[in-house]
């Protein structure tokens, strides 16, 4: 017995001695203070999470160390994988348990996710903040809350919408998964030191049903999302046309030394770029391929687009580029293959981060169909497209007047029958330097909105602290 209890004493001395060693560990990194130091999180693609991206490139443009914490599935923008003062520090992608009931995986992976993410934060050095972009809030809203007592550390959640809305697409308000997470939005939303959102009216709605007190930060292009000239449009168009049909020249170039592609060509003697007579229009649209984005509506509109043609109509052919990737383009690409077009084009690449904003500052006409789960938040990829002058048709939902001013720099549809229209308005005798399609994108050059940068520096620096 003697020898029993002198073990448990040694056992709990020994218990004891390692929490204090763990305490005083922790007390010396908390000490050594996290000033000039932030975390940018978020549980999802960084490469995927322009946003994220925008506010590590503006925090490491005012002097700050940025830990920009994430999954690594597709490539940054380049900024930032050559920025000093940003590191990527990987999550495990975790792509989900097998096994049981659907609850039941969704409870293993969630629990699964906070262990993995609470550990990655404890790794980094010790931040000032953790900025953390919400959805995806759960768990990451209590990880980052609970890392934020460990470091002491204060907790920006950036809300970009809510997540228990975007659940809801797939399981309906009611269901029990989408009020518990409800619940845990608004519970551990109330825990943040700050708050940014993307428009107004989701600043209200968190004022008045979250209790939660925001700052509209709203997304602003980056430096880099502008007009391309007519030579990097021709390098784009070569580049693409080795992978995608639509961008290969219609005919074959009149002289031998020209190098053609369907919109341009260049004549390798003299170096000069021209758009070739007859070209197709360029409309493009963005998307995550979700729920939240039907794009059934663009096929109806485009075989209208088509139909208007065989009547007689004078429109120019279409080349249709579609971006990004997301779990229904597959679903949507065996729809799209079922069409038989005479006069339009569908492609649905993903374009490296560099190449977007060329694309989108070469196009004519910008197509976005997201739909807010919420109602409160807003495309970003208008937000690019408008950065490029590119003048957008985008279906409409409540808030979205907060962005495009129907008649102004776009215009607003409701249906496919209303987007066919509206196509054959804005590309009436194409490619003509008069009607809507070009005064649309006069108003958007005269428009000299803020960049990113300069938002950012207005809105988020002052929360910071700059003199600290």
């Amino acid at each position: 017995m003697a020898a029993g209890g002198a073990a448990l004493v040694l056992a709990a001395a020994g218990v004891a001695a390692l929490v204090l060693l763990l305490w005083w560990w922790w007390w010396r990194r908390a000490a050594a203070g996290g000033a000039g130091r932030v975390c940018v999180a978020v549980l999802g693609d960084l490469g995927r999470s322009p946003r994220m991206q925008y506010h590590a490139l503006s925090l490491a443009r005012h002097g700050r160390d940025v830990a920009l914490l994430g999954y690594l599935r597709d490539r940054p923008h380049g900024d930032v994988l050559r920025s000093g003062r940003i590191r990527l520090v990987p999550v495990a992608d975790l792509r989900g348990l097998r096994v049981g009931p659907k609850l039941f995986q969704y409870v293993v992976k969630v629990i699964v996710q906070a262990v993995q993410l609470l550990y990655t934060m404890l790794k980094i050095d010790q931040p000032s903040y953790i900025l953390l972009q919400n959805p995806p809030g759960l768990p990451s809203i209590a990880v980052a809350w609970v890392a934020c007592l460990f470091w002491r550390s204060k907790l920006i959640i950036d809300w970009h919408n809510y997540g228990y809305t975007i659940m809801s697409l797939n399981h309906g308000r009611n269901h029990p998964l989408v009020q518990i997470a409800k619940w845990y939005e608004k519970l551990f939303g109330r825990l943040s030191d700050y708050n940014l959102c993307v428009t107004n009216a989701m600043k209200e709605d968190l004022r008045v049903n979250c209790n939660i007190k925001a700052v509209t930060l709203y997304d602003k292009p980056a430096s880099y999302f502008k007009e391309t000239p007519l030579e990097l449009q021709h390098n784009l168009y070569l580049k693409l046309a080795k992978d995608y049909e639509p961008f290969k020249p219609r005919t074959e170039p009149v002289s031998s030394s020209a190098e053609r592609s369907a919109f341009t060509e260049m004549d390798e003697k003299n170096g000069c770029v021209i758009k070739t007579r007859g070209r197709p229009a360029i409309l493009i649209s963005s998307t995550s391929w979700t729920e939240d984005e039907d794009f059934s509506v663009l096929l109806k509109a485009l075989e209208d687009y088509e139909r208007y043609i065989n009547e007689g109509v004078k429109l120019p052919s279409l080349v249709c580029v579609i971006t990004g990737k997301g779990p229904l383009k597959d679903y949507y690409n065996r729809l799209i293959n079922k069409l038989h077009f005479k006069h339009i084009q569908i492609c649905t690449p993903w374009l490296e981060a560099e190449d977007y904003p060329l694309l989108l500052g070469s196009a004519d006409l910008g197509v976005c169909l997201h739909k807010s789960s919420s109602g409160l938040d807003l495309p970003m990829k208008v937000v690019d497209m408008f950065g490029c002058c590119l003048p957008v048709c985008a279906i409409y939902f409540e808030c979205l007047h907060e962005l495009v001013k129907h008649n102004e720099n776009g215009l607003i549809f409701r249906d496919s029958n209303e987007l066919a229209e509206q196509l054959k308005m804005l590309f009436l005798e194409f490619p003509t330097l008069e009607g809507k399609l070009h005064d649309f994108r006069k108003n958007l050059r005269a428009s000299k909105q803020l960049r990113w940068d300069e938002s950012w520096d207005q809105t988020v620096l002052p929360l910071l602290g700059q003199n600290e």
